[in-house]
């Protein structure tokens, strides 16, 4: 397991629509948030999912942590994706860092990180016993404006023996 987790907003929302913030300490105990990424997630507009991570930075074990002065220039990529690879690169040892965008994990693989995503998250919760049923939240996830491609789905409950290599979800 990597040393350190730094996560973008993407795996944060959608684990916070299915209430699932909780999974991340369980799973790998304290989260680093760039500072612009807790910017993208607290913006007062999500009231439910937001009381999530903000408990969860209060709990001490999601940290903001400033962004990263130096590092690559991405201009192709969104601010809190930069930040998030930005800090990810500048912490020595090894670092995995969760987001969701295609182009964010093309950059970060690029540049040597480590990179796994929401559903990735959702199927080491069930893998680990935290939930029941990955693909009762894959199903809650879809029934909210979150989005995961059918092809990573399959792959995870493939993966969490929810499907066998016959079926089709």
């Amino acid at each position: 397991m990597a040393a350190i987790v730094i996560s973008d907003a993407s795996p944060l929302i959608g684990l916070a629509q299915v209430n699932g913030i909780d999974w991340l300490r369980e799973l790998f105990g304290t989260v680093l948030l760039p500072a612009t990424v807790a910017d993208e997630v607290l913006t007062g507009r999500f009231t439910d999912q937001e009381a999530r991570i903000t408990a969860a930075v209060e709990a001490g074990w999601l940290t903001i942590t400033p962004d990263p002065q130096q590092g690559p220039a991405l201009p192709d990529l969104d601010e809190g994706e930069a930040a998030g690879i930005r800090l990810a690169l500048s912490r020595p040892g090894p670092v995995l860092l969760l987001i969701d965008e295609r182009a964010g994990r093309a950059v970060a693989h690029e540049l040597g990180l480590k990179v796994a995503g929401t559903a990735a998250v959702i199927g080491l919760a069930r893998l680990r016993g935290l939930i029941p049923s990955a693909r009762a939240v894959f199903d809650a996830l879809h029934n909210s404006d979150f989005r995961i491609a059918p092809a990573v789905i399959t792959t995870v409950l493939k993966r969490c023996g929810e499907i066998d290599d016959d079926s089709v979800s």
